[in-house]
Formats: structure tokens, sequence, C-alpha cells
């Protein structure tokens, strides 16, 4: 069995929570930034309410991102990310014959089961929701 030591159970997680955020925080940028292109696509793919779509698209990315990053209800986000992973997915990227899409319908699965790994085991020492459990 391997053993971690204290510098590895803190620093492991972090570096998974900002590498795993990176994605939705850059992507959500991107659709704050291009909000007409990025409806017109939403609507593309025939999802009702590309408004809407569009509007909880940024929510999920930008605060969803940011939440995890810093480790604030982690395994809470850390789900709604895996979930919002797994249908966009299903939606945006299930032409499997299309190579580029292979990919990424591929690393969307990838990173459902990154984002998985921290609903099951928690943020990692240095994080928002650790504070409050060390105070305690």
């Amino acid at each position: 069995m391997t053993s971690y030591s204290n510098g590895n159970q803190g620093a492991l997680p972090l570096i998974g929570r900002i590498l795993l955020a990176i994605i939705f925080i850059v992507g959500g940028i991107g659709k704050l930034a291009a909000p007409g292109p990025t409806q017109g696509y939403i609507a593309s793919v025939g999802l009702p309410l590309p408004l809407l779509a569009y509007i909880v698209a940024l929510v999920v990315e930008l605060g969803g991102g940011v939440l995890f990053l810093v480790g604030y209800r982690t395994k809470l986000v850390a789900a709604v990310l895996a979930v919002y992973c797994v249908v966009t997915a299903l939606v945006f990227h299930h032409a499997l014959g299309d190579q580029n899409q292979m990919i990424n319908f591929l690393k969307n699965l990838a990173m459902t089961g990154g984002l998985i790994q921290f609903v099951a085991f928690g943020p990692g020492r240095i994080a928002l929701d650790s504070r409050g459990a060390a105070e305690a």
C-alpha cells in the first residue's frame, strides 16, 4: 500500500483542482467574450432556448470553475461539473465518426472521471472546505 506524505495530501489535490478548473474557467471566459456565436452554436445542435442554455453554461463553467478551483463546496461542485461534462459530451460531441469530436467526447469523459475522484475524496487539505474542518 502506498503512503503519501502530508505535503502530497495537500499539494496533489490542489494541483488536480487547478488543472481541472482551468478548462472550465477558460471555456467560460470564451463564452462570455462571444455570446452571439456561442448561442448560435447551441441553437445549431437543436437545443431550445439558446440564451438560457448560454447562461447555464456561463454559470456552470465560470462559477463552478472558480468554486472548484478554490475548493468551496467541492464535492457538490465537482458533481455538477461532472454531470455537465457528460451532458455536453452527449449533446455537442456525439458525432464519434469525426476524430475531433471523438477526442472531445473522450476528453469530457476523462474530466468526468477526475471530477468523480473529488466527489469521492474531497478537495484535499488546501481548500476553503478544509478551513472549516480545521477550525472545528
